[in-house]
């Protein structure tokens, strides 16, 4: 079952396979399933690249662009590395910028604490960070997410970003690499002192709620503390229990802000303002869902590991961009969609890149919170994966 029936939105699993024949893809131009790993591509290799990255001792993995972005494209610094392993070349791979702690807890970092250049050096990183770390590089590798098609291969397509930057490097590298879907990596985590203290206050116990309402894009995509507590509202109701709504926002420049709403019969709210990424996600394992807009902060909650190779059900609401591509690939990480966004994931087109209008203003008001309470209780069920 995918459709809502309540209202014009779909529920889209993250477990789910998308058919090559249903959206718009590029093919990839080989079968992924018929080649062993290591193998030499059918298609030509960007000779240029492999030369240039071949003759380098050092990767510097630089983002300084939005979170969600940056988190989307990391599956291009694994593709990188498995390059190098296949190879058996030692690389130090070290990553400057806003989200070192973060990346490094992929694993992929080798040396995180060298600050001086190792022999030649390679740059992968967003543009701004090629701009601010590549100039003197033997070679940049940019990751624009506008950049790379919905890859298709073995009669399945790859609408999610991660796969997309993955492919692409494969492709660019001639090599057949070791991943396979997902081909997001997770982020490692670990008890904190703010799940400590939330813990203690017994925000942790019971059936525990996450909600992003932190966006880059406010007027579009805010879905409103207000929605989120009345969704809060209809699954305690549904759920014969108390739901204890973690309300995550703000802006870390600001500083930190803990909240408490005055409880509410079913819900208890606490507002978790200005709370760095590095925190949030050893947070988001605890909970028991979490909801939230295509921001980065949604991405972070499902590419959290809480040791089992997986975090709870994460619920992304798309009302405009292209579900499918702006989801972390995470079969755990969910998608309610407008119809828009179902054209959008379709055709990949973007509303921005593509000057689409939509085809009115309700934006944010397409979820009715009780429709959104019925997937998230389906979810909490385990009837819908």
């Amino acid at each position: 079952m995918t459709s809502i029936a309540s209202a014009a939105i779909r529920f889209r699993p993250g477990s789910r396979a998308v058919p090559a024949g249903a959206v718009h893809t590029t093919p990839l131009g080989y079968d992924r399933a018929d080649l062993p790993v290591g193998v030499r591509l059918p298609v030509p290799a960007s000779a240029e690249l492999v030369h240039r990255l071949s003759g380098c001792g050092e990767i510097l993995v630089a983002f300084e662009g939005k979170l969600g972005d940056t988190l989307l494209a990391l599956s291009a610094v694994r593709a990188l590395v498995d390059w190098l392993r296949l190879r058996s070349v030692r690389v130090v791979i070290r990553a400057v910028g806003p989200y070192t702690g973060l990346i490094t807890r992929t694993g992929l970092i080798t040396c995180p604490t060298i600050t001086t250049p190792y022999g030649r050096r390679a740059v992968i990183g967003d543009p701004a960070g090629i701009e601010q770390h590549g100039a003197d590089a033997t070679v940049n590798v940019v990751c624009d997410p506008a950049a790379p098609p919905c890859w298709s291969s073995d009669g399945r397509a790859h609408p999610d970003l991660p796969a997309r930057h993955y492919l692409v490097l494969e492709r660019r590298l001639g090599v057949r690499l070791p991943g396979t879907a997902p081909f997001t990596p997770v982020l490692t985590t670990a008890p904190t002192q703010l799940v400590e203290d939330l813990r203690s206050a017994g925000w942790l116990t019971g059936l525990t709620m996450a909600a992003i309402t932190a966006t880059s894009w406010p007027e579009r995509k805010d879905y409103t503390a207000r929605r989120y507590v009345a969704l809060a509202e209809h699954i305690a109701e549904r759920h014969q229990s108390q739901v204890r709504l973690l309300l995550i926002g703000g802006d870390p420049a600001e500083g930190v802000h803990v909240t408490p709403e005055a409880p509410r019969r079913h819900v208890q709210a606490l507002h978790l303002d200005g709370v760095p990424a590095d925190q949030l996600v050893d947070l988001f394992p605890y909970c028991h869902l979490v909801v939230g807009n295509d921001t980065g902060l949604t991405h972070l909650a499902a590419m959290a590991d809480g040791g089992n190779g997986g975090g709870p059900p994460v619920v992304g609401l798309y009302a405009r961009h292209g579900h499918g591509k702006w989801r972390t690939g995470l079969p755990h990480h969910h998608a309610v969609a407008t119809d828009l966004s179902d054209r959008m994931h379709q055709g990949d087109l973007c509303p921005v890149r593509d000057a689409i209008a939509p085809d009115g203003d309700a934006h944010m008001d397409a979820f009715p919170p009780a429709a959104v309470a019925q997937v998230c209780l389906d979810l909490l069920n385990g009837v819908r994966q």
